[in-house]
């Protein structure tokens, strides 16, 4: 089974793919605005739990003052970047975080058997709304560390904070596909990936050198969360080199792996029978 349309370009291919991303989109915002206070309270329930690690952030540095070097504003900068890193991801890609469900209830069969490109069936398949107390909550902190970071903002880091929230949000969305993929051969999600999806953000709520020489290299070489946060934020603080600002593109390259991993679940893919 296959959901691609032979003689079709990569580029109409993508067109296609994001109109119909865009009308799942709206189907399902509708939806979510039939009930109006159940999504109103789901959203403040999903900013006050945000506001808790801030809360847990204020009280450490009332007590310490500096961690490492860094001041609470500077990682109020950080934990904001990383937050709305992981915030736009799992806005975009939910529909990966919940990937086994479509597995196990047939949903998937019906996916492949439409001619129209599996990735974005899959995204558009569930698309949270209520994850907009989250984002407001990591644009409310990344707003504030961006005025008292104590950057002197040029172009060039201007630039490097946006490629950070861009390839940081690819990242994200990367393990999320893993999570997919994997769901292939298990059929179930695989709880241990949490540790790098909810791992990752509480992780980044500091600059990653704070843990330690091996952990620096574990999240530079192998998962690279580092070259969307903590070597790139360097750069912003005036510390690191200026090729710093050119490695939020390792979360771009990390897609391709990700991806690679989507294909070869799809080409064993063995139907559940639900």
């Amino acid at each position: 089974m296959c959901s691609q349309t032979h003689g079709t370009s990569p580029v109409s291919s993508l067109q296609e793919g994001l109109q119909l991303y865009r009308r799942y989109f709206l189907i399902q915002l509708k939806s979510a605005m039939q009930y109006k206070t159940s999504f109103l309270l789901t959203c403040i329930g999903q900013f006050l739990v945000s506001f808790n690690v801030l809360l847990g952030i204020y009280f450490m540095f009332q007590r310490f003052h500096q961690v490492k070097g860094y001041t609470f504003h500077e990682v109020l900068l950080c934990f904001g970047i990383t937050l709305l890193e992981f915030s736009m991801a799992e806005a975009v890609a939910r529909g990966f975080d919940c990937f086994s469900s479509f597995l196990s209830n047939g949903s998937f069969d019906r996916i492949m058997v439409r001619p129209r490109p599996l990735i974005f069936q899959v995204l558009g398949g569930r698309i949270e709304f209520t994850r907009i107390g989250r984002i407001l909550q990591a644009v409310l902190v990344f707003g504030y560390g961006i005025i008292q970071g104590g950057v002197q903002w040029t172009p060039a880091r201007i630039f490097t904070l946006f490629f950070m929230l861009l390839g940081g949000a690819a990242l994200f969305s990367g393990l999320f596909l893993v999570y997919a993929a994997i769901c292939f051969f298990t059929i179930e999600g695989l709880e241990f990936m949490n540790v790098f999806t909810d791992g990752g953000r509480e992780h980044g709520k500091y600059p990653f050198d704070i843990y330690g020489k091996r952990f620096l290299q574990f999240v530079t070489f192998v998962i690279p969360y580092a070259c969307i946060q903590y070597y790139p934020l360097l750069f912003l603080l005036g510390r690191g080199k200026w090729w710093y600002a050119l490695l939020p593109t390792a979360g771009f390259v990390f897609l391709a792996p990700c991806y690679a991993l989507w294909r070869f679940g799809v080409r064993h893919y063995k139907s559940t029978g639900s």
